[in-house]
């Protein structure tokens, strides 16, 4: 009797054993594969062509994998991280509309550091267009309400105008020195002494000798002395020489400072979107855009080819 009590009660036993066997074959056979073929780095990936960056999932399916730097070419595809704001569905419709925008006139690659000229249409001006140059000092936002602050000092009087990037009245974006700063935000220029803001109205593009790489121009300005917009010593900024100030006014900003910051990941996770939520809207704008970039370069082509 023993032996039919044991008998009746490993029959369950041994059938679960063979179900969860059966179940991991998949998982195991994932896991061989897996170790045969080394995961790609970011580094790898960005050496190859842009077109070239396709995987594979577990069906089978080509995914796009959109190049790591897309997140800073692009960062006003990437929605508000504040909870309170998303909408999924707006964000996608979001999308749709910045690449039929895009479609219309082309949003050229450019950093917080780097030289522009925007032409908009204005109903006051004799030729019903006015076009402003100056470097970027700040860009921000996301979806349909990225924006950007061109300044520039005009007739010895610092001028800054925020452009909406989507705005329906803005008529051609152009890049004139593409290039990026120490800092994400110049804002201390005005604060600096002229000269680090002033740029000649007709400005022509710079020619760019390697398109691969967008240089970091090392410049340091000098800051007039105080008082100032903000208390810039407080902030860790990069690209300003010595402020030259009393210790006591380091003291305090010692004092004030917030250095467990940069360990606070739940404050990092919530100023951010997770990388796998950022490939997955990147991958999803990547192959339009570079369809657009298709078009401008063959319609380039024509145009040159009519012109001779």
């Amino acid at each position: 009797m023993n032996n039919k009590i044991n008998r009746d009660s490993m029959g369950p036993i041994e059938s679960f054993y063979k179900s969860h066997i059966r179940e991991s074959q998949p998982h195991a056979e994932a896991v061989r594969k897996a170790t045969h073929h080394p995961i790609e780095t970011s580094d790898e990936a960005g050496e190859r062509p842009v077109s070239s960056q396709k995987a594979s999932n577990e069906s089978g399916n080509t995914v796009v994998v959109a190049p790591p730097e897309f997140r800073f070419m692009y960062p006003e595809f990437l929605p508000d991280p504040a909870m309170q704001y998303r909408n999924r569905l707006k964000e996608k419709l979001e999308r749709m509309d910045m690449l039929q925008r895009r479609s219309v006139i082309e949003i050229p690659e450019f950093y917080t550091g780097s030289v522009m000229a925007v032409t908009v249409a204005d109903a006051n001006s004799p030729n019903k267009f006015s076009r402003f140059v100056g470097i970027c000092i700040q860009r921000g936002g996301s979806g349909l309400r990225a924006w950007f602050i061109l300044r520039n000092v005009v007739d010895k009087q610092g001028v800054e105008i925020l452009y909406e990037m989507y705005g329906p009245l803005i008529h051609k974006i152009e890049v004139l020195r593409l290039e990026r700063r120490l800092d994400e935000s110049l804002l201390y220029l005005r604060d600096a002494l002229p000269e680090y803001s002033t740029f000649p109205l007709d400005m022509e593009p710079e020619r760019r000798l390697n398109n691969l790489v967008v240089p970091v121009n090392p410049l340091k300005v000098k800051l007039r002395p105080r008082p100032w917009l903000e208390r810039w010593e407080r902030q860790n900024l990069q690209g300003v020489e010595d402020l030259n100030l009393p210790q006591r006014f380091y003291d305090k900003a010692e004092k004030v400072a917030k250095p467990w910051e940069k360990y606070d990941l739940m404050l990092h996770y919530r100023k951010t979107i997770p990388a796998e939520e950022q490939e997955k809207i990147f991958a999803e704008v990547h192959s339009q855009l570079q369809q657009q970039d298709l078009k401008r370069k063959i319609r380039r082509r024509r145009g040159s080819d009519n012109d001779q």
